[in-house]
């Protein structure tokens, strides 16, 4: 599972960034928007750098969220989702402020230019968390992590309706081919038969749909962003208005946690700031379409902690549908990858004028 921030960048497009040089890449959780750090070098040179180092620490990140995903689903029983956004994001500013203070950018982060855009952002973000943490909660682990790979393909069908970036038949195909997969993971949830649509995997199914269209839509409001904000200015005010926000439940059913679940709790926040700072990191070192396809090393480990720690066993539908989704993802990044070096070839074609 991954995060969200907003950067400004002149790296190759991902499978979320269609039509212009701002990448937004987030492929299986709707709680936080990451890409590739401002003032980041291009294309040419993030190759010319260190990618092994990128997809190193783009893995490790990927770790880092799984194993924030699995203390909530293990710690979190019987807790609002309210609650458990809370102390994902509060606990997450803890790593986000000693980095920022780290790399002398501390100062700067306060400062924004657009308060009212941070709190849409984090209005919307935050029910996107809220929901997918209702759906881990209610969802085998695995389902709930390969459900969510539907936001990047929402998120160009959003991009297109909301943005006008162009998206072509190709992309189109693969978006259509991979939202189907993610209904062959789906149906088995949401069948009409049996308990239905009142079965608790029935609306975890429902939530994580929901979490990520939410997120996609969060994606959006990120893209423009970057337009006037710096990467640690979003990143913090994220983390900041999700906890505010998440404060507003606090009347309907907070629970008080033993220490166990406190701590619990507090290191899944903690592993989500963590994780944000090493998948923002990771494309200093290596450029989208390199790093992207490694976002789905998340269903391989979200399936062993699932069979090891909660006795998962993955089907044949989750299976089936997820192989889908996956290759139609790796499509539109490969997809994507091919114009990126098109475009670049076009311009250096160009000679200056004057």
């Amino acid at each position: 599972m991954v995060d969200i921030t907003g950067e400004r960048s002149n790296r190759i497009r991902g499978p979320v960034s269609r039509g212009t040089d701002y990448e937004s890449i987030e492929l299986s959780n709707p709680e936080t928007t990451a890409t590739p750090p401002e003032n980041s070098q291009p294309a040419d040179a993030a190759q010319a750098g260190s990618p092994m180092v990128g997809i190193m620490l783009k893995v490790v990140s990927v770790a880092v969220f799984v194993t924030m995903s699995t203390l909530i689903k293990a710690a979190g029983v019987g807790m609002p989702a309210g609650q458990i956004v809370f102390f994902r994001s509060a606990f997450a500013i803890f790593p986000i402020l000693i980095f920022l203070a780290l790399r002398g950018q501390l100062g700067t982060a306060w400062r924004t230019n657009n308060p009212l855009s941070h709190v849409r952002r984090g209005l919307v973000g935050v029910t996107a968390m809220a929901l997918s943490f209702y759906g881990i909660m209610r969802l085998p682990l695995p389902d709930a992590i390969a459900i969510g790979y539907a936001m990047p393909l929402l998120t160009v069908v959003f991009a297109a309706l909301f943005l006008g970036e162009t998206v072509r038949i190709f992309r189109w195909s693969a978006v259509a081919v991979g939202l189907g997969g993610v209904l062959i993971i789906s149906w088995p949830r949401l069948t009409l038969f049996g308990d239905g649509f009142g079965s608790n995997e029935a609306q975890g199914a429902l939530a994580v749909l929901a979490a990520a269209a939410l997120g996609a839509a969060a994606m959006i409001l990120v893209r423009k962003l970057v337009l006037t904000e710096r990467t640690p200015t979003i990143v913090l005010y994220f983390s900041l208005t999700a906890t505010v926000l998440s404060l507003v439940s606090l009347p309907f059913g907070w629970i008080m946690p033993d220490w166990q679940t406190l701590m619990l709790m507090a290191l899944a926040g903690f592993c989500g700031g963590l994780g944000q700072i090493l998948l923002t990191q990771s494309y200093r070192h290596a450029d989208v379409s390199t790093i992207a396809p490694f976002e789905y090393t998340s269903i391989v480990l979200g399936i062993l902690l699932g069979y090891f720690i909660f006795g998962d066993i993955p089907t044949w539908s989750m299976l089936i549908g997820t192989m889908i989704v996956i290759g139609a993802g790796l499509f539109v990044i490969l997809r994507e990858h091919a114009l990126g070096l098109e475009r670049r070839a076009q311009r250096k074609l160009v000679t200056p004028q004057g």
